[in-house]
């Protein structure tokens, strides 16, 4: 099967890019409602992946108390735990699944390095049990 199946396109994530202010990633991620998003350079590479972890820690350790301060720090000064890892298109399933048990969605990546969207555990889960529920598995229990 090809990966891309699963592919939810660049134009339908959301994504922060590294001249964003801290301020800026907060809300982005507020805004979206999702708890880790995607670092996107200038020419839409992929740097790497940033959590509401990162963001909460990162306050804390500045003591920043006041969000208006957050906008004069940029996101590439907040300290990543670790970046989710990507695929390309050409990755296999087992390359695929050997990251979405690892990280909440999986970074898609073009032969140059471009982002070209993510592959969320949910949708992969989801295929999974839909593909076991029509051939009975799940009738057993």
């Amino acid at each position: 099967m090809n990966i891309l199946f699963f592919l939810k396109p660049k134009s339908e994530v959301a994504y922060i890019h590294d001249y964003h202010t801290l301020r800026q990633a907060l809300e982005i991620m507020e805004y979206h409602r999702y708890s880790s998003v995607p670092i996107l350079n200038r020419e839409g590479k992929y740097i790497g992946s940033i959590t509401e972890g990162d963001l909460l820690w990162s306050l804390k350790r500045w003591n920043l108390m006041n969000l208006k301060d957050a906008e004069d720090i940029s996101i590439l000064k907040v300290d990543r735990r670790l970046d989710y890892q990507c695929v390309t298109a050409k990755s296999n399933m087992e390359d695929l699944i050997g990251r979405a048990m690892e990280q909440n969605f999986v970074p898609v990546i073009d032969d140059e390095g471009h982002f070209i969207g993510i592959i969320t555990r949910r949708d992969i889960i989801e295929y999974c049990y839909n593909k076991m529920k029509g051939r009975g598995e799940w009738n057993d229990r």
